[in-house]
């Protein structure tokens, strides 16, 4: 299983909560055998769980020029049409990606295309499937035009659990859809915010797969 750069950090810190948790488990208490083997099991679940969490599956992917691919893995939770104020100010074809903390949390390039905007707001960390989670929490704002002339944003939005949000986007960069754009740790939302002429693929409650579910297509 590979782990994704971003859990390094992480996984270091569970190893040596973990070792401190059984040296002290050791010394205080090496005449309970029972407490020794719960020390145990605690620490393997801590481990078990930061590794799923950070694991970075390989996804194959055929670049298609008019799909619309899934930025993570994760739920569709919101299906809508709404006017967006940050960037395009008109109607938009909002589909949001709901990621649990048992989803991969890698976030990837839905289209290819030049990054044409770049924004990290801090706020709030509101539950994901808060309805002002998309305009109040703490998130970034990606925007990437398409070869065809049309333009798709994205956000990345922390959730109550996710307390960091890693993008590698920089305005005039050159995005390869499927491509690594960042990682949202503990719990997140992706917006995708969509041409109303798109094709949508999906409904809602659909589970996703980063860099294999197609969303929507371009007419």
């Amino acid at each position: 299983m590979t782990i994704n750069k971003e859990g390094y950090p992480s996984i270091l810190i569970t190893i040596i909560v973990v070792a401190l948790l059984n040296t002290i488990t050791h010394y205080f208490c090496s005449q309970f055998p029972f407490v020794i083997w719960f020390g145990y099991a605690l620490s393997a679940f801590l481990l078990i769980i930061i590794l799923q969490f950070f694991r970075s599956p390989k996804r194959i992917i055929i670049i298609n020029e008019n799909n619309i691919i899934a930025p993570a893995d994760g739920k569709v939770v919101v299906i809508e049409q709404v006017t967006e104020t940050e960037y395009f100010n008109d109607k938009r074809l909002q589909i949001s990606i709901f990621m649990s903390p048992l989803n991969v949390h890698i976030n990837r390039y839905p289209i290819s295309g030049m990054v044409k905007y770049v924004k990290y707001h801090p706020g709030l960390f509101l539950v994901a499937w808060h309805p002002k989670s998309s305009t109040d929490n703490e998130r970034t704002t990606i925007v990437v035009k398409h070869k065809n002339g049309e333009e798709i944003l994205f956000r990345q939005i922390a959730g109550a659990l996710a307390r960091r949000i890693v993008y590698y986007s920089k305005e005039g960069d050159t995005a390869v859809q499927g491509s690594e754009f960042g990682f949202i740790k503990f719990g997140s939302r992706v917006d995708l915010l969509l041409p109303p002429s798109v094709k949508v693929k999906v409904q809602l409650q659909d589970k996703v797969r980063g860099n294999e579910t197609v969303i929507a297509t371009f007419k």
